[in-house]
């Protein structure tokens, strides 16, 4: 084949690449709940990020003489039992709960992935021995098993990602275990174990990127779910400390008075609902997008 044969078929190929990129945004900017839900994703993503800019007070800073007062035009969302402005309080909030979401589903991915990976490639005693294990993991309701393990390594910030995402890890294993199975079936691994490609060049090259769709499907609702997680087990004094800003430590903390000042949980809830509710349509759009079997 000679050099300008080579160049047309780079170039083909990149105009294909491009043209299938095009049909799949094209795709996605017409799922009307995915793009609701990718703005709510992005509006809070921006408040956590820009809240330095964004808030209007300093959110630690208290005013007795305005404690547990409602929503007026200086506090737009009112203040917390200390004084403390709601708007800014939650604004900051954003960067750490979207954090804590983000972080435990990495966890989850990069552990969980690899122990799918093999067992369902090599069978065997290995997928035997990850498979026992997973179950083992999975005979404990969720916050349950995020409970003992926060319970186990104490309260804080770095310890509440560990617990959720320990309970992320099940998830990824049995899902990237079963699209294994499926895809190492398929013509072209057994074409490629033909003609004595190794063991490490299979999974890299023919089996990883065959799977990759439900596993981003999978993590954008994950990182709902490790949210809820977390705001769980703040809410129950097993997340962060009480002095960092964090929507469920907010909700753990308001909880007294409910009845007195609702807005103190109200507005927390709120944003933790808004953001869930902003991820899961995400992730029906992205599933909608990667599976054909799913398109409209």
């Amino acid at each position: 084949m000679t050099i300008n044969a080579l160049e047309l078929t780079r170039t083909q190929k990149i105009m294909f690449s491009t043209q299938v990129l095009r049909k799949a945004l094209r795709r996605f900017t017409r799922h009307r709940p995915a793009m609701v839900g990718l703005s709510i994703v992005c509006l809070f993503v921006i408040a956590g990020i820009f809240a330095h800019a964004l808030a209007p007070y300093d959110p630690d800073k208290a005013d007795f003489a305005l404690a547990r007062q409602g929503p007026s035009a200086a506090h737009w969302l009112g203040n917390d039992e200390l004084g403390r402005d709601m708007l800014s309080r939650l604004i900051f909030g954003a960067r750490l709960s979207l954090l804590v979401g983000l972080i435990p589903v990495s966890i989850g991915l990069f552990i969980g992935v690899p122990l799918g990976l093999l067992a369902g490639y090599f069978g065997g005693g290995l997928d035997m021995f990850v498979m026992r294990l997973i179950d083992i993991m999975l005979a404990f309701p969720g916050i349950l098993l995020a409970i003992m393990v926060s319970a186990f390594l104490g309260p804080g910030l770095f310890n509440l990602m560990i617990s959720v995402g320990v309970v992320s890890i099940p998830v990824y294993t049995r899902l990237a275990r079963g699209s294994t199975l499926a895809v190492k079936e398929e013509q072209f691994v057994e074409a490629a174990r033909s003609i004595g490609s190794s063991h490490l060049r299979m999974l890299r090259l023919h089996i990883l990127p065959n799977i990759i769709a439900p596993l981003v499907i999978q993590s954008s609702l994950q990182v709902a779910a490790a949210i809820l997680s977390a705001a769980a087990l703040g809410f129950l004094g097993l997340g962060v400390p009480p002095n960092v800003t964090e929507w469920g430590t907010m909700l753990q903390k308001g909880r007294t008075y409910i009845f007195s000042a609702i807005h103190i949980v109200m507005f927390p809830g709120f944003a933790i609902m808004f953001v869930v509710l902003g991820l899961n349509l995400l992730g029906d759009g992205l599933r909608d997008l990667l599976d054909p079997r799913m398109s409209r």
